[in-house]
């Protein structure tokens, strides 16, 4: 398998980092992306990225990551903002190096994509995928710029990015489950000076119940601001459309993010309402020939910040099978029964926490809860690790045994602090027993 030639559909960052890691095998690698070199592969889609552990381990992996770390702004906690400007930090973890990175997409994604050309992958912009013919193993890609029909060997055929086709056409199998909301990016300025007008190590969020608005840190000073919403229903995108509405929803909602949006209700009405759903595909392989990896077999809501991450972790988990099986049948299959239970456990995970994030954050319970975690953690660190820091700063814990071992935590927490309003009235040493029995070290 070294030596023969591979094929990637979509030149995001999922397909720039599997470009170096098969590079790095000596294997010829060719890219191939529907848009042009100087548009974003990813135009629509969020702005910013959340990078956390196991995206961070995938970087190191593939050896970029001292290349593009400087990109990243630290972000060590959610800061929530209540509806009268309060706000309270929530730190992600405990320990310093359990942060997240906010980095653009686009930064991101060129960096990558100087790395594999560097490396001597080769990238063909306005290539479009258009169909594949499994029984003569061929891909049929239109070259936009010559408008020619090129018939590209599957041998294989990594599809990520862009891949949408091989679904449309019954090729391979996939569910796309829309979860009924959407979102809107929106834009905080930085100060007269560059300066940030608000905390920058933090993810700040503004939880509203059935909706919330977030913003990520940027290099030069200002926030990517999200507003996510429902899209039917009151009150909902379909119910903001007049300049007036949108106003008094905002100021209503989000009165202090307001005062630091002068272009908001410009943005709101110009800007497209991105969609949020869960892909399940039903097989991720098509014999030795083909396989999705990526957004392309099991696209996420963003809610935990994993979606790059876990792709990325795709990439090295495939990578590692490419090592050790003779055939890319084999290869296929293995990936595809390492990595499916465990995106699917992350796809749960990650609809559970837009729960969490639009409403939980701001609950007393939950947040006792929360405190309660991390001092467990503190007393019994090979047993306990709050499941949001197994999913975000442990790339050594798969994601379902984070959501397996999560299930049985969130049950204890739930039993310690019934009644309780503090951490003095929590009865520590049931608390140890409790651990001891239900949960192995890890």
């Amino acid at each position: 398998m070294s030596s023969q030639p591979v094929s990637i559909v979509g030149a995001g960052p999922t397909g720039a980092l599997l470009a170096i890691l098969l590079r790095r095998r000596g294997m010829p690698v060719t890219v191939y992306d529907s848009r042009p070199l100087h548009q974003s592969a990813d135009a629509g889609r969020s702005i910013n990225l959340a990078l956390a552990d196991r995206g961070i381990h995938a970087l190191k992996t593939a050896g970029v990551y001292d290349a593009i770390r400087s990109a990243g702004v630290p972000m060590r906690g959610r800061m929530i903002h209540d509806r009268h400007g309060g706000t309270s930090l929530q730190p992600y973890g405990q320990r310093p190096q359990e942060m997240l990175l906010s980095i653009s997409r686009e930064r991101l994604r060129r960096a990558l994509l100087e790395v594999a050309a560097q490396q001597g992958a080769r990238v063909n912009f306005e290539h479009r995928l258009e169909t594949a013919d499994f029984a003569a193993g061929t891909a049929q890609l239109r070259d936009l710029r010559g408008d020619r029909l090129l018939h590209v060997a599957m041998r294989p055929l990594l599809a990520g990015d862009g891949a949408r086709c091989l679904v449309e056409h019954g090729l391979i199998g996939a569910q796309e489950v829309d979860l009924g909301h959407g979102y809107k990016e929106l834009s905080i300025p930085a100060g007269p000076d560059g300066e940030y007008r608000m905390a920058h190590d933090a993810l700040h969020i503004w939880p509203r119940g059935g909706h919330m608005l977030i913003a990520l840190p940027n290099e030069d000073g200002s926030f990517t601001a999200t507003l996510f919403l429902p899209n039917r229903g009151d009150p909902s995108f379909a119910t903001l459309e007049d300049p007036a509405a949108i106003e008094g929803f905002l100021r209503d909602q989000f009165p202090d993010a307001c005062a630091l949006m002068p272009h908001r209700v410009r943005e709101f009405q110009a800007r497209p309402i991105g969609f949020l759903g869960t892909v399940y595909a039903a097989s991720w392989r098509h014999a030795g020939m083909t396989a999705l990896i990526g957004d392309a077999a099991h696209a996420i809501v963003p809610f935990h910040g994993q979606g790059m991450n876990c792709c990325f972790e795709d990439c090295v988990e495939f990578d590692t099978c490419v090592g050790r099986h003779e055939s890319w049948e084999a290869c296929f299959a293995r990936f595809e029964a390492l990595r499916k239970p465990n995106t699917d456990a992350i796809a749960a995970m990650a609809l559970e926490n837009y729960l969490e994030m639009r409403e939980r954050v701001a609950d007393p319970d939950f947040r006792l809860q929360q405190a309660l975690a991390l001092e467990l953690e503190r007393r019994h660190p090979q047993r306990f690790i709050p499941r949001y820091s197994m999913v975000m700063f442990h790339h050594e814990i798969p994601y379902l045994l984070a959501l397996e071992r999560g299930a049985v935590q969130a049950r204890l927490l739930a039993r310690l602090t019934a009644g309780r309003t503090n951490l003095a009235q929590i009865d520590f040493e049931d608390a140890a027993r409790e651990i001891g029995s239900l949960l192995p070290p890890i």
